[in-house]
């Protein structure tokens, strides 16, 4: 098998109008001479890091095994060590003030004003790790940190699309990056969904039968789309759906922007109780192997600009991430960074890059190992607690989960005693969801068209009213309103919610279900 890769193809045209005037920062300009050996360097405005008030800087961190690599039937483990005291393992990292070598980590450079493109140790490891992990299709593609997901995608939206313009989006989808791009009239445009996310036959529609006149903007040339453990629906976008739309980028001249934080929380298929079987340790390449591809790894053309966080590996509070993309994307969005964020913060970055070193490369990737194992046993509980408090019944999904089997949650019998042939009578599902094969969600659909004041009401108020009462009773959960890209109810039956199950203890999960239990059957009047 050949193992040439092409270049990225010509995609200058995709650029904004600002995008195409961003110039090179005077002051970042000069960074370029800074690595010049005896440079005295008197031109910018650098704090000397003698005065930087931190001599060191030392954390505590969890050793890469912490967690189970393979799934075995038990609980998370949090609750064990607050439960009995037990003391995390942990192994002692320090950054100092200054290096005894040229390529360690330092305070003196990584609190300095410093590249965009981040600490240079840093961007080596995740460089590293893009292209063993996710093995991009082309040749020159370069990787770059950026301050979070959030931003990333806002540099990325504000990099490709002019005023006026519109970008291709799942028909519920992660609203933080609706709202970021919509006060810079950039529209979404919803493309219908179904079990494994957007519809490339409906993506096929919309492009085609595109009216510039009527839609009052050009046919949209930008992507977003969060493949794995689609934010909220938990949809994975297996291999052949993503090589049938990013056939369609080609065709039809689009830039996909893969937002994906979940990648490696691919829990797979929900197996009730007895179907569960104890996991076998994987190597890394067969660890690898098993989670559905990135974009990347068909992206002959240098199309897609992915967006990877330590948010779900390591923490929200870093705000810390990287791009991989086609170099002169990069370069672009390296311009916007300039002047903007400047660089991620170098207390993350040398935290981070700390712990990456410290665990190396096999310790990363037994840590990513261990956080799907804990994710899906979260996930598990959470559905298992629903089979508790509601008659669940499986059918096979269609429209939005076309290729699912939906679980469908009824009122249980009153009465559990009943004679040995006599049926037990199902009463009407009053909810749905399908059990998420990736991320941190479960979308559920409530049947409000079972709901005495339906006609009169309509779904949003119910909705509105549903999300309410639950709050007011001590559980707070995502209404769907909220994903709701384009505000638009005329074809929307179901009331909507997204309950996480990312950072609950299974006793908070099991009165979260509870709580969602009485208050839906109070106000179904069921």
């Amino acid at each position: 098998m050949s193992s040439f890769k092409p270049d990225a193809v010509e995609l200058r045209h995709h650029l904004s109008e600002v995008a195409k005037a961003r110039a090179t920062s005077p002051l970042k300009g000069l960074q370029k001479y800074l690595n010049k050996p005896g440079l005295l360097s008197l031109a910018g405005g650098l704090p000397a890091p003698d005065y930087f008030p931190f001599a060191d800087v030392s954390a505590n961190i969890l050793v890469p095994n912490s967690f189970p690599s393979t799934t075995s039937g038990e609980s998370n483990f949090s609750w064990i060590w607050k439960l009995f005291g037990a003391k995390e393992k942990t192994t002692a990292i320090t950054i100092p003030k200054y290096a005894r070598r040229p390529e360690d980590l330092n305070l003196a450079t990584a609190l300095q004003y410093g590249l965009s493109s981040g600490l240079p140790q840093l961007q080596k490891l995740v460089e590293n790790f893009s292209k063993r992990v996710y093995d991009p299709a082309y040749n020159d593609c370069v990787t770059m940190l950026h301050a979070g997901n959030t931003d990333a995608w806002n540099k990325a939206v504000l990099t490709l699309c002019n005023p006026g313009e519109g970008v291709l989006v799942s028909k519920w989808t992660y609203p933080s990056a609706m709202a970021s791009m919509t006060p810079y009239n950039i529209r979404p445009v919803p493309v219908d969904i179904d079990g494994q996310g957007m519809r490339s036959d409906a993506l096929r529609t919309v492009l085609t039968e595109w009216d510039e006149d009527a839609r009052g903007m050009p046919r949209p040339h930008v992507i977003y789309a969060v493949p794995i453990g689609e934010n909220p629906t938990g949809t994975t976008t297996g291999l052949q759906r993503k090589k049938e739309i990013y056939q369609l980028c080609v065709e039809f001249d689009i830039i996909l922007v893969e937002d994906d934080p979940y990648f490696v929380l691919q829990e797979g298929p929900y197996l009730p109780k007895e179907q569960r079987k104890p996991g076998s340790p994987q190597t890394d390449e067969e660890f690898i192997a098993s989670l559905e591809p990135s974009y990347l790894k068909i992206d002959y053309q240098g199309r897609v600009i992915r967006l990877d966080t330590f948010s779900k590996t390591m923490a929200p509070g870093c705000r810390l991430g990287w791009y991989t993309c086609n170099a002169m994307f990069a370069e672009r969005l390296e311009r916007a960074a300039e002047t903007s964020t400047q660089a991620p913060c170098g207390f993350s970055q040398s935290l981070v890059a700390s712990t990456l070193i410290q665990w190396g490369e096999a310790g990363y990737m037994r840590w990513l190992k261990g956080l799907r194992v804990q994710y899906t046993l979260r996930r598990d509980f959470l559905v298992d607690c629903f089979a508790n408090e509601f008659q669940l019944i499986t059918t096979s999904g269609t429209d939005m989960w076309a290729g699912c089997q939906v679980f469908n949650g009824s009122v249980k019998p009153k009465s559990t005693t009943h004679f040995f042939n006599e049926k037990v009578p199902l009463s009407t599902p009053i909810f749905s969801f399908v059990p998420p094969t990736s991320g941190m969600f479960v979308w559920l659909k409530v049947h409000f068209t079972e709901h005495p004041a339906y006609s009169t009401l309509g779904v949003k108020e119910l909705e509105t009213k549903l999300f309410i009462e639950f709050a007011e009773a001590g559980l707070l959960i995502g209404p769907g309103a909220m994903f709701n890209p384009t505000n638009e109810w005329s074809n929307v039956t179901s009331g909507h919610y997204r309950v996480s199950f990312s950072n609950g203890e299974n006793e908070e999960l099991k009165k979260a279900v509870d709580i969602f239990g009485k208050v839906l059957r109070r106000f179904m009047e069921v």
